[in-house]
């Protein structure tokens, strides 16, 4: 019987996971599963060009390499559970697939906010179809939008929103400044301003309280008393790895899958993780497991993961180097854009401006214990290219771990 590899998610981390199988030697079959019919595709751009109508999904999608023109594709069927002792995988079919090696790939969903009132006229954006609704509401003249949520998809859903012509856009967020987190103070108070300029609202400091209307949400409450009326709404409050169909296997779930340095989970060789749900330690920094949901990550954890799986189905011994990627992500918000390299998080209480000033094109550099470990550009093309020149400064340093 002919061995297989069963890849759990056809997002783009399953997309890069097959691709990397095959360039690491493993010439067996691969089997790639995906809840959505669709296949992979581009989902950056889903809350900016596809919501703007600017793009359409052939522009989105993904070209396999000819290395995977043999690869098998179950699209529109979701891995349901697995039996990891007995090499199994359970698609919501009823389907049972052998595995003689598993990808996890299954990324993560919106999180959903559970307070009080309807459902209706509250939107997420992650897929294609969630875009397209979304869009449709947006596109209806003098729409109010609340977005709940000031991270990356917040900020860029209500660029969008004001482009497309909505009369208001209010953000809403608990934190008292937009990307606070992951910009520190510095740079989110910046990111405020320029979102002010061009016309967003902001309603900081509270968390939702509930939803006013009765068969469709007409307004937001927050927990401090104030009401926003809304029209649409749309919720961008974080993510929750899809990790359920893996229950009962031992392994730690607690925020994603947790793997080892060389992306194995749970000590089995014969399992490994990529992507959004994968929580890998980064030898790059401290050492301690972090999940990492920036579009470099599919790419730099499927050539770690396949080359670690191939080499145990071929029966060698994995490459011991442990895996140290530099995260990398940018976004687009109005007509500016934030370039990021590193993990600025790990240094946002010590943050420097390197190259310009807050006010235009500016690079700010995170440190901690004294050293580089992220640098975050906000502006133009001037402030890219220079945060690109920074970049090597990054690659070089060694890692905080002793």
């Amino acid at each position: 019987m002919s061995s297989r590899v069963v890849v759990a998610g056809a997002g783009l981390a399953g997309l890069r996971a097959a691709e990397q199988l095959r360039a690491a030697g493993w010439a067996g079959a691969i089997t790639v599963v995906g809840d959505e019919p669709l296949m992979p595709y581009n989902r950056p751009p889903l809350s900016k060009e596809v919501l703007a109508g600017s793009a359409p999904f052939e522009s989105l999608a993904f070209r396999p390499r000819a290395s995977c023109a043999d690869v098998e594709w179950r699209l529109g069927a979701a891995v349901a559970s697995a039996r990891l002792d007995r090499r199994v995988v359970r698609l919501d079919t009823g389907e049972e697939l052998a595995a003689d090696g598993l990808v996890v790939a299954t990324g993560v969903r919106p999180r959903r906010l559970r307070c009080p009132g309807p459902l209706a006229g509250r939107h997420v954006v992650r897929t294609m179809a969630d875009a397209r609704t979304l869009r449709a509401r947006l596109t209806r003249p003098g729409a109010r939008v609340v977005v709940v949520g000031a991270g990356f998809i917040g900020c860029e859903v209500a660029a969008t929103a004001l482009k497309l012509g909505a009369a208001e856009v209010t953000v809403a967020d608990p934190e008292p400044l937009p990307m606070l987190r992951p910009l520190g103070a510095l740079l989110a108070h910046a990111l405020f301003r320029r979102h002010r300029e061009r016309g967003v609202r902001f309603a900081l400091g509270a968390g939702v309280a509930a939803f006013d209307g009765e068969d469709r949400v007409t307004g937001v409450v927050l927990e401090d008393g104030r009401r926003l009326g809304a029209d649409v709404v749309v919720e961008a409050v974080g993510s929750v790895p899809n990790t359920e169909w893996l229950d009962g296997n031992g392994l730690d779930l607690t925020d994603g899958v947790l793997t080892d340095e060389l992306l194995r989970a749970g000590g089995l060789p014969h399992v490994v993780a990529v992507g959004d749900v994968a929580r890998f330690p980064n030898a790059r920094y401290d050492g301690v497991p972090r999940r990492v949901e920036h579009w470099s990550m599919p790419a730099d954890t499927a050539k770690r993961a396949a080359r670690t799986l191939a080499a145990h189905l071929a029966g060698a011994e994995p490459d011991p180097e442990p895996f140290a990627p530099l995260p990398t992500f940018w976004s687009d918000q109005h007509d500016f854009r934030l370039q990021s390299f590193g993990t600025p998080a790990l240094g946002a209480e010590d943050a420097r401006v390197l190259h310009g000033d807050l006010a235009g094109d500016v690079v700010v550099g995170y440190h901690a214990a004294g050293r580089l470990v992220g640098i975050v550009a906000l502006g133009g093309p001037a402030a890219v290219a220079a945060a690109a020149r920074h970049r090597a400064a990054l690659l070089r340093r060694p890692a905080l771990t002793p």
